[in-house]
């Protein structure tokens, strides 16, 4: 199996290729590698990172950053590299933002980043076919599993999910309960329309292999959001492969690995193996 560890390059890595997936000017992360941002999406794109050897699938990675910025390096770009080692095309999708400033004046709608995420489908779906998979962290999670819930052509063999608010913030699951709804108003209204693992709501079960990876004590997320999925898919017969470490923090991402979590890359990596197998 691939080491399932990664080690940055000093430089920044340059995409393969930027697709762009809607109308506006190339996007420009701000601060240095490996720690920039995206503070305002100009337009939705993706950046193909291609593995360095014959690919035996792709993936739709999707970074985190509360529906607010979009954390491209640690929770995208070093998300690619890992599964470039892997063996796997990696395509990091920039989306637009909920209730953020759009080009016209107004704001963009409430579900902005899935029809995003559904514009990187109708693209991948125009390659030569290798099986997909859906990989997201925090609230590019959240993303990963509404995706996962879709009913397109270009369907995924699985979506690996970590440390993500998958559940537990739509108004009627909040955890802790009587939490404030999260502004804007467009974001909550995202939250509030895809619970994904509410056993009550079954358009937010995904139909696939499911891998987690939470933080125990995890006061951003709190553990309530995979243990809901968990209990969903047990409900539903579908298929989960959850891991919950004690010494975690949230965002531990490829990084922040100094505890029992020092695990989860090789744990996903073996995932990825069967359920590409």
């Amino acid at each position: 199996m691939p080491n399932p560890r990664l080690v940055l390059p000093v430089e920044a890595p340059t995409p393969d290729r930027v697709i762009a997936l809607s109308d506006g000017a190339p996007n420009a992360p701000e601060g240095q590698w490996p720690d920039r941002v995206h503070k305002q999406v100009t337009r939705a794109e993706l950046s193909a990172f291609k593995s360095p050897t014959p690919a035996r699938a792709r993936a739709l990675v999707y970074g985190g950053g509360g529906y607010i910025n979009l954390v491209h390096d640690r929770e995208g770009v070093e998300v690619a590299l890992w599964l470039n080692a892997q063996g796997i095309d990696a395509y990091v999708l920039t989306h637009r933002q909920p209730g953020q400033p759009d080009a016209d004046g107004g704001v963009w709608p409430y579900d902005i980043a899935l029809n995003d995420g559904l514009k990187a489908l109708d693209y991948l779906q125009s390659l030569t076919p290798l099986p997909l998979l859906h990989v997201g962290l925090s609230s590019g999670g959240h993303l990963a599993g509404v995706m996962a819930c879709q009913t397109h052509a270009q369907k995924a063999k699985g979506v690996l999910i970590a440390y993500a608010p998958i559940n537990a913030n739509h108004r009627d699951y909040k955890a802790p309960a009587g939490k404030p709804d999260y502004p804007p108003a467009e974001k909550q209204a995202f939250y509030d329309a895809w619970p994904i693992g509410i056993a009550r709501e079954p358009h937010g079960i995904p139909h696939m292999p499911v891998f987690l990876a939470y933080a125990l004590h995890d006061q951003i997320v709190p553990i309530d959001h995979a243990l809901n999925l968990i209990k969903a898919m047990q409900q539903t017969g579908g298929e989960v492969d959850a891991h919950i470490f004690p010494q975690a923090p949230h965002g531990f991402a490829l990084r922040d690995l100094n505890g029992t979590h020092d695990q989860w890359p090789s744990l996903a990596a073996r995932w990825i193996d069967k359920v590409l197998g």
